[in-house]
């Protein structure tokens, strides 16, 4: 396979026989619609009753041994202390400047076993700099493809999973390690789309029956498959942070407003000394919300202009709002730019009118 070969899921054949568009997404080949619906209907699918993704594109490493928690609680931004084995927590690992290396989800086995699911493409560079790192006796394995990430979404994404026999109703951000039909997978209650949600984490060679048996459960509920291009519109009405768009080596946590995720009592994690100097200078541009209010839709690189036709922000996602059915924008703007504040986006050269609102621009039920 040459380099430039995108890398296929173990569900591949089930997406191209759906009639599924592919496109390359970070070095993979992933579905972004599928043929019998389209993105917009798989995003009211997902807010309305259950959609299914597949993930595996997402990235999967293990980092192990005695002190393997103390050391990530060393590496990463947020605080594993704060929580405990079969809990997950979303954290991010930056360069010493503060510049976001990549966002991921940490899900704590024990103090010595804690698995990770990165972005795609950074997964193995957050690989090396923890293998680096790491003193003797901590392990960290890439098993990005040992295995495969279903992401089950929406309000009646609890009836999908009990057809199955798989369990369902614990805590938002905890995890169940357990097995269907004789094969193990982890249940776990986190997404990325604003919604009550799972993603079951099984064995590639097991992808495909897993798969399966989750279609035909949440046919009759009126859910489908859903690809890329509906994950991306529901994440951005939700307000989430995309690595490369809202969080990168130029855009900080700070920043991009996920200072929550950021443990700042802690004596050390890489980049502490940056985003302290930072989070305290108060100067930097902060992410923030565009409703649009006149017709278009923005997209990442436009400028955000105010009423004198003054730069004062710059869009980072851009997309239509199926749910809301008008344009949608996050941005980095300029500090003292308040919620309610009339703007211009330059979409090519065509002023676009809307108005600074704090995300979500939807209310979703994934804590619920």
């Amino acid at each position: 396979m040459s380099a430039a070969t995108p890398k296929t899921s173990p569900l591949h054949d089930k997406h191209t026989a759906l009639g599924a568009k592919m496109a390359d997404f970070s070095g993979w080949s992933m579905p972004i619609e599928y043929a019998a619906t389209g993105g917009v209907a798989e995003h009211h699918a997902v807010r309305q009753s259950v959609g299914l993704f597949d993930v595996s594109h997402l990235g999967k490493a293990v980092v192990s041994g005695p002190g393997a928690k103390d050391f990530l609680n060393r590496c990463f931004t947020n605080d594993l202390d704060k929580i405990e084995p079969g809990r997950a927590q979303y954290t991010l690992v930056c360069d010493e400047d503060g510049g976001v290396v990549d966002d991921l989800i940490a899900y704590l086995r024990s103090e010595e076993e804690i698995f990770l699911i990165p972005n795609a493409a950074n997964n193995a560079e957050v690989v090396a700099r923890l293998q680096e790192a790491a003193p003797e006796g901590i392990s960290v394995h890439n098993v990005h493809d040992d295995h495969a990430v279903l992401a089950v979404q929406g309000p009646k994404v609890d009836e999908v999973l009990q057809a199955l026999g798989l369990p369902t109703g614990h805590g938002y951000m905890s995890f169940v390690d357990t097995q269907w039909q004789g094969r193990p997978v982890t249940v776990c209650r986190t997404g990325y789309t604003g919604e009550r949600g799972y993603e079951v984490v099984c064995r590639t060679e097991d992808a495909a029956a897993v798969w399966d048996a989750l279609v035909e459960a949440m046919e009759p509920l009126g859910g489908v498959p859903a690809g890329l291009a509906s994950r991306d519109t529901l994440r951005t009405e939700m307000g989430y942070a995309l690595h490369g768009n809202e969080l990168s080596r130029e855009i900080t946590p700070v920043m991009a407003r996920t200072g929550w995720a950021v443990g700042w009592k802690k004596e050390q994690f890489w980049g502490k000394e940056a985003l302290q100097a930072q989070r305290e200078a108060k100067e930097s541009r902060l992410s923030g919300g565009l409703l649009v209010t006149g017709r278009g839709i923005p997209r990442p690189g436009c400028a955000v202009l105010d009423a004198d036709g003054t730069q004062i922000g710059e869009v980072t996602s851009g997309t239509f709002s199926p749910t809301l059915k008008q344009g949608i924008a996050l941005a980095l703007l300029d500090r003292g730019v308040e919620e309610g504040t009339p703007v211009v986006i330059d979409v090519r050269g065509r002023k676009v009118e809307a108005v600074v609102k704090k995300p979500p621009f939807v209310e979703g039920g994934a804590a619920s």
